[in-house]
């Protein structure tokens, strides 16, 4: 079976060792996990779970079959190949030099990231974007000496109500 990136969202009750015991469920079948992001819902008493993982086809379903046994999971749903909007935040910590500064500036305003904070010789961007997006504009700044960099997993909600 052909590997593939998977995300998954879950909706789990906002409880201690709820997320350790779905991680025990990717890790005892041999998942790897690529990012993970857990926040609140508009409910305080109800988490969500993303998660992108590389795995075969057949993965949601016997993932999905894992996560139901759970008894602090209420819902799993695959965004996998459905008509959803995906981002993820990335923070960029970056080096500026005479040289470089009006070069730099001009690329943030281009790729329309937003600078978060800014000295004489240091600042911080922010981008929301797709993966691929945020790694093609990390691609950019790195020869600019970029010194520090975090970034979310992915997050993502369908583009129409009632998927999934």
């Amino acid at each position: 079976m052909a590997i593939e990136k998977r995300t998954i969202s879950m909706l789990v009750n906002n409880q201690p060792g709820v997320l350790s015991r779905i991680a025990g469920v990717f890790s005892s079948r041999g998942y790897n996990i690529l990012s993970l992001c857990v926040a609140e819902t508009t409910n305080p008493e109800i988490s969500r779970i993303t998660l992108t993982s590389e795995a075969e086809s057949d993965f949601t379903e016997k993932i999905k079959k894992q996560l139901d046994k759970l008894v602090d999971v209420v819902s799993v749903t695959d965004f996998t190949g459905a008509p959803s909007v995906q981002r993820e935040l990335m923070l960029i910590g970056l080096r500026l030099t005479e040289e470089n500064r009006k070069e730099v500036l001009r690329a943030i305003d281009v790729f329309g990231c937003r600078v978060t904070a800014m000295s004489e010789d240091y600042l911080i961007m922010e981008i929301t974007a797709n993966k691929d997006k945020t790694a093609a504009i990390l691609k950019y700044f790195e020869p600019f000496g970029v010194e520090e960099m975090n970034r979310t997993g992915a997050i993502a909600v369908f583009r129409q109500r009632g998927k999934g």
